[in-house]
């Protein structure tokens, strides 16, 4: 009896040490998330994301989904209000925490529209990524912005279109969304799928870092130090006569080509000089003293470019598209290649550009 007795507190001594164990793993682990998203973008507290409505004291319903924990919340209805709208202004400096993705109605979205229009389903564990991660307009919003406008006529009516930031799920999603502005009757790239194994965003990313998962990258291409480096299609699609760089050098030679025309034509057809300025809203702005860049007394709202014609916010609006998304090399390279390729083509119309040694993919 004895005996037995003593193993039955032994068994639960080491039941009881089991847990307390493995509480402490789990508290350990908590705290390993908790550090590793406030060191990320969502988790910052002093970011302009979550900042920047602080002297109104609300972030407004049209930008609460994403810059707001209470505003994402309220946007999947998981306060039991109509999923896919936001009811109300959201609390100022809430960053996208723990309660905005760990909800039963997080859990389940499956299914996200797009500012297009268009609604994608199927997407499972990047459903929740993908809710602030598409962007704020679409092709469609410039082709109805200049739909029956002379393509090369200046028009005081026309702004920038600015589709917005972290445009990740757009460019993945491609013509499936119309992310791009897509030029008529050309024909361009669906949703890009990786291998079963980094198709999704958090098979790429860290949920809680945000960090990309380089190293399961380096299992299928090996020799690579750098994932920029990457690439499957080696035609060149800049011109420059180099394809043992990654897609993402020939991704970037055709943006900074397109900035070139984009510049040129602002010159000689609308005869209003150009310059962009990437942390600087609206981007685009008037370059008063021609030197080719924009200065900081330019980067201003009341200098901001206001001789756009049709061709021009097109070209304009998808040099934006994959500027606001620096994985489009992963994401989607060849809707990427596309819309830039295009987009030169249609300035070539008015101004002298040479395309012979580009390719379209």
């Amino acid at each position: 009896m004895l005996i037995a007795h003593a193993l039955r507190s032994l068994v639960g001594l080491a039941a009881s040490v089991l847990l307390i164990s493995q509480a402490a793993a789990a508290d350990a682990r908590l705290s390993e998330l908790i550090e590793a998203w406030l060191a990320a973008p969502h988790g910052n507290y002093r970011s302009p994301s979550f900042t920047h409505w602080n002297k109104t004291g609300a972030v407004p319903e049209a930008c609460a989904a994403c810059h707001s924990e209470p505003g994402f919340i309220d946007y999947l209805g998981a306060d039991g209000s109509t999923p896919f709208v936001v009811n109300r202004p959201a609390a100022i400096n809430s960053p996208i925490g723990c309660a905005s993705c760990h909800t039963k109605a997080a859990h389940a979205l499956d299914n996200v529209p797009f500012p297009s229009g268009v609604t994608v389903g199927g997407l499972g564990a990047s459903a929740v990524c993908t809710v602030c991660h598409q962007g704020r307009q679409s092709g469609d919003s410039v082709t109805a912005a200049t739909k029956g406008r002379d393509e090369d006529a200046v028009s005081a009516e026309l702004t920038f279109l600015n589709v917005h930031y972290g445009v990740a799920a757009a460019v993945m999603q491609g013509a499936v969304v119309r992310g791009g502005f897509q030029y008529p009757g050309r024909a361009y790239a669906g949703r890009f799928s990786h291998v079963p194994s980094a198709d999704t965003c958090t098979s790429c990313h860290d949920p809680h870092s945000t960090r990309v998962a380089i190293e399961s990258c380096m299992t299928c291409h090996r020799g690579v130090g750098d994932i920029r480096k990457i690439r499957t299609r080696h035609a060149d699609y800049d011109g420059n006569g180099q394809v043992n760089g990654g897609i993402h050098e020939e991704i970037m030679g055709l943006h900074a080509m397109l900035y070139r025309a984009i510049q040129t034509y602002a010159a000689d057809v609308s005869r209003a000089p150009i310059g962009y300025a990437s942390g600087q809203f609206p981007y685009f702005f008037n370059d008063k003293d021609a030197d080719g860049r924009i200065a900081g007394d330019e980067a201003v709202m009341p200098n901001r470019y206001a001789s756009w014609t049709p061709r021009l916010l097109k070209a304009a609006y998808n040099y934006q598209f994959v500027a606001k998304d620096p994985g489009a090399f992963t994401h989607n390279p060849t809707y990427a290649l596309q819309v830039l390729y295009d987009s030169l083509e249609s300035l070539s119309a008015r101004i002298e550009l040479d395309l012979a040694a580009l390719r379209r993919p």
